[in-house]
């Protein structure tokens, strides 16, 4: 049994679409973010980052002690690895995978983040950094659009961990100020995602948590307002 400390955002998903694909027994655990559950204490002693996802492998494949992971793209290289699945064994394929993967958590992840915060949540409109994270957004969709021309997945013509990462990111290519339309490869493989029976699976798991209030202002306050001064405090 997984133990998965979730909800309903981009990286909450990464982890319930693989679970879903694979098959895998998990309980989900809310972390309502926005009303602070990520700085429990006893959230806080598997996820020192207080943030969500994480899980807890019950069963490990090395039959010890459960084992906590936190980080959304470290959570599904441990998946892939314990179930052998959706990562290539080969070591051509493997790197490609890990490359996408990476790609993911280091620019697309961040800079759509950052192109949220400030198009949505900022207090103060900021038309500096609203267009640097919208048209950073834009480069990197065009990236992903190029890399796509003539394959089916991210990383060839196997689905992977790398779709799984970079899919939750774009469901939310409106709000991103993006247009499907001017990426014809990315908007063909969105859709192939989208279509998955586990990927519906998956969404349909976090409606009931993503059909609560949106984020308050006090809410604001807990997800923006941590410092190392808050941290200390946490521990």
């Amino acid at each position: 049994m997984i133990e998965l400390y979730y909800w309903p955002t981009p990286n909450g998903h990464k982890v319930t679409m693989f679970l879903e694909e694979a098959g895998l027994d998990y309980r989900i655990h809310p972390v309502d973010i926005s009303a602070g559950d990520q700085f429990k204490p006893e959230f806080l002693a598997f996820s020192p980052n207080n943030r969500m996802p994480a899980v807890i492998d019950a069963a490990p494949a090395d039959g010890g002690d459960a084992i906590t992971v936190f980080e959304s793209g470290a959570i599904l290289l441990y998946l892939a690895e314990k179930t052998g699945r959706f990562l290539p064994a080969d070591i051509r394929g493997r790197k490609t995978t890990m490359e996408w993967l990476f790609w993911q958590m280091g620019g697309l992840g961040p800079m759509a983040g950052q192109n949220h915060h400030f198009g949505i949540y900022a207090p103060e409109k900021l038309p500096y950094a609203i267009d640097r994270y919208v048209n950073e957004t834009n480069r990197l969709y065009g990236v992903l659009d190029r890399r796509l021309a003539g394959r089916e997945f991210i990383a060839g013509e196997s689905y992977t961990i790398a779709d799984m990462a970079c899919y939750p990111w774009i469901v939310p290519w409106e709000r991103q100020q993006q247009d499907l339309k001017d990426f014809p490869d990315l908007r063909r493989w969105f859709e192939t995602v989208r279509a998955r029976p586990a990927t519906e699976r998956a969404y349909a798991r976090g409606e009931s948590l993503a059909s609560r209030p949106a984020v308050t202002e006090q809410g604001k306050n807990v997800l923006f307002g941590q410092t190392s001064a808050s941290v200390r405090q946490q521990g």
